[in-house]
């Protein structure tokens, strides 16, 4: 797909740089919709596969392709997999409990009985006695007091009173599942994934580096060149940070999960913190859950959620994400315009905070993008071009958040989808084989990227489509 044919233009100043990832539910399940939110600004659609069936899915990516040809515009779709979340067991209507409550939860419990409850995970496999757990996604915290491995079941002593409900979120933040947390239905979705196109693979509730090397390894086998966006949302995670974040190919700071898991205070800086270690390692940082979170029901967000959005753009996150608000939100559309105008106007009149630390630059590629952006500063370019096989070199431009819009151009659609997520790029396909003997310069301005006059500065290798061959770098003023 030449994503540059009959492309809407928009004036290099004036496109958006952190870029907006939707979810796709109930609210938006139709092509119509999808298209709609392409144009509304969405560069990459989530797909939750904790909820619907293949079937389903499979409309989902194919719509998403549809506009994505139609609009002219790369798009990422990202398979999201449910991972190990546990959860109460089906029951009828709300169980009071009270503080002080010894409750017992009993996996595939035939029969209720007071204070005694099903549970769909054998906690008792990995639990121990002393963890924390926390029930109806938070609301209800308690202890564990005893571990009986015979029986599959836990007792808990409740520390606060309110009321549970079945099929309800369990989280337990001091406990390592030992390496499971790729769970059979995962292993089947990721089988799907491979098969149907996705370009992402998002993994839940990660706990070490050792989890997503695991994913790696699955995907390689299907022969998927899917990239892998590590969810952080437990405790153990940030204990393992920095190392989670190398292996990874883009981080998303699930916000959710993540405040269930921590303080709901200690989030806000967990999120600096793990966008500062994606910069320095130029990996694709997302910052997720709640955003505009009062537009399920509003049409206006409130004052904070403004506040929480531009926050996210003027500390450097690639991409903002919409969850329940466009998957089952009443205003869906409108919850991406507004969060394109926030993001709009931040960039605008802000100063993006690039979080790097002392040593920065690591790599050959990281040295070369570091000297681009300096000689773009130097000669006033109007934008950096890049031509990248496989989006290495565009991942570390990128990482150095230039303060021009950063072109690149790939002959691979699949590389073109993945870097749609990428900060302050715009990112087009030009085949090989087809445009071989057309100058790079030639053909930008020939589809009308450029204008007779601009300066740009370009970054490609000697030998184009060759994979980490980027050495040459060119100051043009197109003619």
């Amino acid at each position: 797909m030449n994503v540059t044919k009959n492309a809407p233009r928009t004036a290099l100043n004036k496109f958006k740089r952190t870029k907006i990832i939707a979810t796709v539910g109930p609210a938006t399940n139709s092509y119509e919709s999808i298209l709609a939110m392409v144009k509304a600004g969405v560069n990459g659609f989530r797909l939750n596969f904790s909820h619907g069936d293949y079937a389903e899915r499979k409309q989902q990516i194919s719509w998403i392709r549809k506009a994505s040809k139609e609009y002219s515009k790369p798009v990422a779709i990202i398979q999201d997999l449910q991972g190990p979340k546990i959860r109460l067991g089906d029951f009828e209507g709300a169980v009071a409990v009270k503080r002080g409550q010894e409750l017992r939860l009993t996996y595939k419990l035939d029969t209720m009985s007071d204070g005694h409850l099903p549970v769909q995970y054998d906690l008792s496999k990995k639990v121990q006695r002393g963890d924390d757990i926390l029930l109806y996604d938070g609301k209800i915290r308690g202890v564990i007091t005893s571990v009986r491995e015979a029986d599959k079941s836990v007792s808990v002593r409740i520390e606060n009173s309110g009321v549970l409900i079945g099929r309800k979120g369990i989280n337990l933040p001091d406990t390592n599942f030992g390496g499971e947390i790729i769970t059979k239905k995962d292993r089947e979705d990721i089988i799907f994934g491979s098969e149907s196109d996705v370009d992402y693979v998002a993994l839940s509730f990660v706990q070490t580096a050792d989890d997503i090397k695991e994913l790696r390894r699955l995907l390689t086998n299907l022969s998927s060149d899917a990239k892998i966006i590590t969810k952080v949302e437990t405790k153990l995670a940030l204990e393992n940070l920095e190392s989670i974040v190398q292996v990874s190919d883009g981080v998303m700071v699930a916000r959710g999960d993540l405040a269930y898991e921590t303080m709901p205070e200690s989030v806000p800086t967990w999120q600096r913190e793990i966008i500062r270690l994606c910069l320095k390692h130029d990996k694709i940082s997302i910052v997720a859950t709640q955003m505009l979170a009062s537009m399920l029901e509003q049409p206006e967000p409130t004052r904070a959620e403004v506040s929480d959005v531009a926050t996210a753009v003027i500390v450097g996150a690639d991409a903002v994400m919409l969850s329940d608000e466009t998957a089952m939100g009443r205003y869906p559309i409108e919850a991406i315009k507004i969060m394109k105008r926030i993001i709009m106007y931040t960039q605008s009149n802000a100063k993006v905070t690039a979080m790097f630390t002392d040593g920065h630059t690591e790599t050959v590629t990281e040295a070369i993008a570091d000297t681009i952006i300096s000689l773009s500063d130097w000669v006033k370019a109007v934008a950096i071009v890049a031509e990248t096989k496989t989006g290495a070199t565009a991942r570390a431009i990128a990482g150095g958040r230039p303060k021009i819009p950063l072109i690149v151009v790939t002959p691979d659609t699949r590389v073109a989808q993945q870097l749609a997520l990428l900060h302050g790029t715009k990112t087009y396909v030009r085949p090989d084989d087809k445009m071989a003997a057309t100058k790079l310069t030639d053909w930008l301005r020939d589809e009308s990227i450029f204008k007779k006059g601009d300066t740009i500065v370009a970054a490609s290798g000697r030998h184009p489509g060759t994979p980490g061959g980027t050495d040459t770098i060119k100051v043009r003023k197109l003619e």
